[in-house]
């Protein structure tokens, strides 16, 4: 089973990112999923690192996986600025990049000043983002320019000038069936968070019947899984990290219009320990965290990557690298 590591660099200081992506791959992790923010979510955080530098870099010193889990074309970077980074990062590790997508939060992408739309054009919008870079891909490869003139972006004629041997495919991350069946005509593979599995087999459901309407097969596709959890030596101390480090779990509300670490903050005030029962595992014993892992594996998902909400990384790592990922099977 493919299981990798979420590297939070809202959460974390990038010199501490490499440590730990570097002790994650000693440990068993597979590959590297790296955030993508301007501001984190809480200002307890103060950390925000840029998401393609912290790859370059996380990439010599891994040997594993690794992108942007995710990021969004076409308010702070247009999407053929993204199709570059991402070009570079896979001719600099082959067969190793890969490129998430996804509509976007306000509180990262607002900081440009323009309007901020409503959900149905954000989607709209990250959909012809991926057309343009996917555009951008194959064109270079085939050492033409191309152009692009739609809706809500305009490109001149161009291509990459850097382009690996193949071209890093493109997952785009969704919440909702209706996106998911666009993502499965549209994407090389889905991102997604975790949700109770209820919630999530419809969405897997919805991307596999856009895959055969688009005449792929959509078992070859990755299902590409975000999964927050709390684990600490004591079932006291996961729970309190939790709600210390993570309390946005538990809020149950459209996040994606808050532009404030200093809302959120305000937002969270009244999150219990109770809440955040009910909105992640937390739990001191390795094998429940199996458990969970395993289920969403059964499920479909091809790769899982996973999130400590504590500041205990290094340990965390140990003991799920022996605990926990050798027990899980695909």
């Amino acid at each position: 089973m493919h299981i990798g590591y979420a590297a939070m660099l809202e959460q974390v200081q990038p010199s501490a990112v490499i440590e730990n992506c570097i002790a994650a791959e000693a440990h068993g992790f597979r590959g590297i999923m790296a955030t993508d923010h301007f501001q984190p979510w809480l200002p307890r955080h103060r950390a925000s690192a840029h998401v393609w530098t912290m790859l370059g870099a996380i990439g010599a010193h891994t040997t594993g996986d690794l992108g942007p889990g995710v990021t969004t074309p076409g308010f702070r970077t247009h999407p053929a600025v993204v199709a570059q980074a991402a070009a570079t990062l896979a001719t600099l590790y082959p067969g190793r990049a890969w490129l998430g997508v996804g509509s976007g939060d306000a509180l990262n992408e607002h900081i440009t000043g323009g309007y901020w739309p409503e959900p149905a054009e954000r989607i709209d919008r990250m959909f012809e983002a991926v057309d343009i870079i996917r555009k951008l891909f194959t064109a270079s490869l085939a050492g033409r320019d191309t152009r692009h003139r739609g809706e809500h972006f305009r490109m001149e004629s161009t291509r990459l000038w850097t382009m690996p041997p193949a071209a890093p495919p493109v997952f785009v991350a969704t919440a909702g069936p209706v996106t998911a069946r666009r993502a499965g005509r549209n994407a090389d593979g889905l991102i997604t968070v975790a949700a109770d599995v209820e919630r999530l087999a419809p969405l897997l459901a919805r991307f596999a019947e856009g895959a055969r309407e688009a005449g792929r097969d959509a078992d070859t596709l990755p299902r590409v899984l975000q999964l927050p959890l709390s684990w600490a030596p004591t079932e006291e101390q996961a729970l309190a990290q939790a709600h210390a480090e993570w309390p946005i779990a538990a809020l149950r509300m459209r996040r994606g219009d808050v532009r404030s670490p200093y809302d959120f903050e305000q937002l969270v005030r009244g999150v219990t320990p109770d809440d955040m029962r009910a909105s992640m595992l937390i739990s001191a014993d390795p094998d429940v965290h199996r458990a969970q892992i395993q289920r969403y594996a059964d499920l479909g998902f091809t790769r899982i990557y996973l999130h400590n909400v504590g500041p205990n990384q290094r340990e965390w790592l140990e003991v799920f690298g022996r605990d926990v990922l050798p027990k899980v099977r695909a």
